[in-house]
């Protein structure tokens, strides 16, 4: 089967344009080697491919004869991206709430004081030290 359809069958992709799109970018390897998008793959091969700021790496179990369903996906793939990329990922949803949320406008005064305070208590650890 075509490397674009089956990370379209195994709903790593919306479409089988976008996996198209991501093999022209060589964003998609099999076994080491950039895939184009009509690269064949078999039982046993591995993929990795970036997507959503995590290099995911999967090893294909079976092909599926068309796109299953969510629950039927680990019978034709396992995956074996690393804890640690998805822990990578939460941390940096946590850090981007932590800023204001993009469209509220400019700082309040309260805001704008709050961030200057938190200038200066920076400022006085350093010169303590």
């Amino acid at each position: 089967m075509r490397i674009d359809k089956y990370l379209w069958c195994v709903r790593y992709y919306k479409t089988r344009n976008m996996v198209t799109e991501a093999c022209k970018k060589n964003h998609i390897t099999v076994n080491g080697q950039v895939a184009k998008p009509s690269k064949e793959v078999f039982p046993t091969d591995k993929i990795t491919f970036r997507k959503d700021q995590i290099t995911q790496i999967i090893t294909v179990l079976d092909i599926p004869e068309s796109r299953v369903g969510a629950k039927l996906v680990d019978m034709y793939r396992k995956n074996e991206t690393p804890a640690e990329a998805y822990a990578h990922l939460e941390l940096l949803k946590l850090s981007k709430e932590h800023y204001r949320k993009s469209g509220t406008g400019r700082p309040t005064k309260k805001d704008r004081r709050d961030i200057d305070e938190y200038g200066n208590e920076i400022f006085d650890e350093d010169e303590v030290e």
